[in-house]
């Protein structure tokens, strides 16, 4: 195909509607662009355990970025390789010693399918079960005994920035760290210099795919890389403002078919 363009697709806010499914009218343009040849793929803060069903859903055969980068593998290739950039063990338990001076609710921490948590919590444990992984509780200083993935600081909202502030002084050069979206007060941290642009740019090199032909979607400030990396980063409508300030486009929310819509514009697709 000659202008092939690659459409990365980020989940929870962009492509998932707010019941966590993906709405009929965004499905049927995905599939008709996938039918004309184009490549779909998902670039998200999610580990592949709890984004598998969408990449089923839509029958995609991509790469997928996990972790928001720091993970990125092929499902149906394990020849494609894997990129697994976790943080450093002594690095991930430095910061539960850390935590202890901050109030939190719990902290987590993910090794790929494997998931620790400091303290039992059962709301939060709601949100991890997707996959059945593994789940160990204790004090992650003493049970952690492989780098993380990711780590999850669970606090309240008023408590966020200073906790963001002491991770940037004392651990910038080794972990960058984001903030999820409401209603959840959730610190995620990952080693430094991952996120999802760099994941794209692995599987847009392997499908010959240049950067102009790299259309983008996201909602939250872990897609800022990704967008700006993009030929094309459309932001939804109900992304944040930081979000819409670095995007080419914004398109309606996830609520409001923005990723069908644009794209049926974008390749003039005749949809019944």
């Amino acid at each position: 195909m000659k202008d092939k363009h690659l459409i990365a697709l980020d989940l929870d806010g962009t492509l998932l509607k707010n019941d966590k499914t993906i709405s009929a009218k965004t499905k049927s343009v995905l599939l008709a662009l996938k039918e004309q040849g184009h490549e779909i793929m998902i670039a998200t803060g999610r580990p592949y355990r709890s984004s598998a069903v969408y990449y089923k859903e839509l029958g995609l055969h991509t790469p997928i970025v996990n972790f928001n980068g720091a993970f990125v593998h092929h499902p149906l290739s394990a020849s494609w390789g894997t990129y697994h950039h976790p943080l450093d063990l002594t690095v991930a338990k430095d910061i539960v010693e850390a935590c202890e001076d901050f109030p939190f609710h719990n902290i987590i921490a993910e090794v790929q399918d494997e998931v620790y948590f400091h303290y039992h919590d059962e709301k939060m444990i709601d949100l991890f079960q997707f996959g059945s992984p593994q789940i160990t509780y204790g004090d992650l200083r003493n049970y952690l005994q492989a780098s993380p993935t990711s780590m999850l600081i669970h606090t309240e909202e008023q408590d966020v920035a200073a906790i963001r502030r002491h991770l940037s002084d004392v651990h910038a050069e080794v972990i960058d760290h984001r903030r999820w979206a409401d209603p959840f007060h959730v610190i995620e941290i990952i080693k430094t210099g991952m996120n999802k642009a760099i994941g794209i740019q692995k599987v847009a090199d392997y499908l010959a795919i240049p950067k102009e032909r790299i259309v983008a979607f996201g909602d939250e400030d872990n897609d800022l890389e990704m967008l700006e990396y993009a030929g094309t980063g459309v932001a939804m409508g109900n992304g944040i403002e930081g979000v819409k300030s670095v995007a080419n486009h914004t398109t309606l929310t996830n609520e409001e078919d923005g990723i069908g819509l644009f794209l049926e514009e974008k390749f003039n697709l005749k949809m019944k």
